[in-house]
């Protein structure tokens, strides 16, 4: 008998009706994703006295209040010809796809064997339609354990949002249920122009004698798939997470100083992108140098984005490894530190502008990368806020970016607030030989991180 059986499928729909003709705009950066979709699996414990249903009944409720503060997750795609064919959302509160399941045994339990399959089976996705106007681009999936827990699984299509902005929708939710609060939203809804920069932001492109800053746009251009339709790749992925404790993570940022300095110190971020660059390298066999990776940031707080802004704005960034040793991780934190520092307003906005004058572009997947490891930063998202009942904070939360890129994704990630400041989950996704090459490299053991999914857990 499966783990999982799933009960039913329900449209759930906001409390509060849309003002008719309201649109959603998406930028280039927004249309750029088309092709790529999140996943975010959140676990729970529930009351010992809570009877089976109960708890799903309750979150059906409060998802439907705080649906009325984002009108863009309710709504639907559909296209706007203007020159080049893009999407806009019609915010005419379709709803949100909702699908209730039951698990064997209970949270703890499931989260002692869980693995990339078994998770997925809690965040429920689907295609999009050929008949684009039925197609809900958000999906929710509440699944109760027969013994104890519940698990909310969240997915949708990085078109409409980043994982940031998916994670500002689950907090959403539970302050909705926890205190009754409803979330509005600073998005660009109530703008007419589609553009993401800033409104108090001079554009560059048009400035006299302004030259634009060329490195961001030349990554996007390497980028760029020979087709526009994604490539399949038959290759059979696995994810691990491993759990680094504050103390292992402040051993990782000690090894990652530069040779001989006192004052600079790596972030843990910047520690550990270091550390699984050298291992992925090595395990993917001999070079020269390290393999080529790309590190994903947000960049909403270098351009004075409103904390609420909903809408992608997380970029790549390439890092070279030629020439770096597939044996300090002080060289390769340093080298992400590096590009890290070296971000600059100005060079967002040429390349968003840039990006926007070349619309035809942004149909074609942005984060493809095929040639490069994508090591995304998320440790500013703060999903254990994310309390649905007083005195019951997540247990635990994954997040999945998909399609996987050829060489494999890294997610940096929060870990549960008893580890401590600076512990992090680390999410690997890479093929399953390689994934098991590094669960068993020598730099990676003499951390003794915690295996939370993957091999070798038991």
């Amino acid at each position: 008998m499966a783990d999982i059986s799933y009960i039913c499928r329900r449209t759930v729909v906001s409390t509060k009706p849309v003002q008719p003709g309201k649109r959603h705009p998406l930028s280039a950066i927004d249309r750029a994703m088309e092709h790529s979709r999140i996943r975010i699996v959140c676990y729970y414990r529930t009351p010992p006295e809570r009877e089976i249903g109960e708890a799903t009944k309750r979150l059906r409720e409060s998802i439907s209040e705080m649906l009325s503060g984002f009108p863009m997750v309710t709504g639907r795609l559909e296209r706007k010809e203007e020159g080049e064919a893009y999407w806009v959302v019609k915010c005419n509160d379709a709803g949100v796809r909702m699908v209730e399941a039951r698990g064997k045994g209970s949270v703890e339990e499931w989260l002692k064997s869980v693995d990339r399959e078994k998770e997925l089976q809690l965040v429920h996705w689907e295609d999009m339609f050929q008949k684009i106007y039925f197609w809900s681009t958000f999906y929710v999936q509440l699944t109760e354990f027969e013994e104890g827990g519940v698990a909310i699984g969240l997915s949708c299509t990085h078109l409409l949002a980043d994982p940031i902005c998916a994670t500002m929708i689950i907090k959403a939710w539970a302050n909705t249920s926890l205190l009754g609060e409803q979330i509005y939203i600073n998005s660009p809804l109530s703008n007419s122009n589609s553009s993401l920069i800033p409104p108090t932001t001079t554009p560059l492109i048009n400035t006299i004698n302004h030259n634009p800053y060329a490195h961001l746009i030349n990554h996007y251009k390497s980028s760029l798939p020979k087709s526009s339709t994604p490539q399949t790749n038959n290759t059979k992925y696995t994810t691990i997470a491993l759990l680094f404790t504050t103390p292992m993570v402040e051993s990782c940022m000690e090894m990652a100083k530069p040779n001989n300095s006192t004052s600079i110190l790596p972030s843990p971020f910047q520690a550990l992108a270091g550390l699984f660059w050298i291992c992925i390298s090595n395990v993917k066999g001999p070079r020269k140098g390290l393999m080529k990776m790309s590190i994903c940031l947000d960049m909403r707080k270098l351009v004075g984005l409103d904390e609420r802004f909903f809408g992608n704005f997380m970029l790549h960034h390439v890092v070279h490894g030629e020439g770096l040793s597939g044996h300090e991780i002080s060289e390769a934190a340093m080298a992400v530190r590096g590009v890290m520092e070296k971000m600059d307003k100005e060079e967002i906005m040429d390349f968003i502008q840039w990006l926007e004058c070349n619309s035809s572009l942004s149909s074609v997947p942005m984060c493809g990368c095929d040639d490069q490891l994508i090591c995304t930063n998320l440790e500013d998202l703060e999903p254990y806020l994310a309390v649905f009942e007083d005195g019951y904070p997540p247990v635990r939360v994954s997040y999945h970016v998909e399609p996987v890129v050829v060489e494999g994704r890294v997610l940096v990630l929060p870990a549960p607030p008893e580890e401590g400041s600076l512990s992090r989950v680390v999410m690997v996704t890479l093929p399953e030989d390689e994934a098991v090459k590094l669960c068993e490299d020598g730099l990676v053991l003499s951390f003794s991180p915690t295996v939370l999914m993957g091999f070798n857990k038991n």
